[in-house]
């Protein structure tokens, strides 16, 4: 499909499955193929053209989401969170199509998720990129890993809930293998978490511990 020139947002759609596997997935098969990129640019349908407008809300929208931390609804009670809201789903139908100005994607791809199905899913795509920074961010100033109990950080409580859920869906085997390889990359030694000050020393949790 994707060498037919569909999106992998549109391939996740038809499959029902996650496009963070569907992504996963294809980079696997570039590497197998690595003329699969090229003959997939080849199929693509024709981007619709954008104007200098059209970039401008791009930009107001990337800005929206680095404000809030989410992407705008086009259901807000806020006429201009409605208007970007509202485009933003325009563009998300072109990027299902195909159709999408590689230029307007380009700058989009900046928030993690933006073309998913629904606003509920970006949302939490975003969350879960954002959660990964800010533990990352601990890590390189020098923190220990986040407490998800037995603290009276609220931040690091929140931190710490997030991770302890990665390693849940991890042992679980519900963890998507992008993810996983994302955490592996960014957050090494994030299974294992904090070393104990006695006992037993912890050993690195797999798939089929509890």
């Amino acid at each position: 499909m994707y060498r037919r020139g569909i999106a992998p947002s549109r391939i996740a759609a038809l499959h029902a499955a996650p496009v963070t596997t569907v992504r996963f997935h294809l980079q696997a098969a570039k590497k197998i193929a690595p003329g699969l990129e090229a003959e997939h640019k080849k199929a693509l349908p024709k981007p619709a053209r954008f104007s200098a407008a059209s970039l401008q809300t791009m930009q107001n929208v990337v800005a929206f989401y680095e404000a809030v931390g989410r992407i705008p609804s086009a259901r807000a009670k806020s006429p201009d969170e409605s208007a970007l809201g509202r485009w933003l789903y325009r563009r998300r139908r072109e990027a299902l199509a195909g159709t999408l100005s590689p230029a307007v994607r380009d700058g989009l791809d900046v928030i993690p998720g933006w073309d998913l199905t629904s606003r509920r899913k970006a949302d939490d795509e975003a969350r879960w990129q954002k959660r990964l920074q800010q533990v990352r961010a601990l890590r390189d100033a020098g923190g220990d890993w986040p407490r998800h109990q037995k603290t009276t950080d609220a931040d690091e409580r929140i931190l710490g809930v997030w991770l302890h859920g990665q390693r849940i869906n991890y042992r679980q085997r519900k963890l998507v293998p992008e993810k996983e390889a994302l955490l592996n990359k960014v957050l090494p030694g994030w299974r294992e978490g904090r070393r104990r000050t006695g006992g037993r020393p912890r050993t690195p949790e797999s798939p089929g511990t509890i």
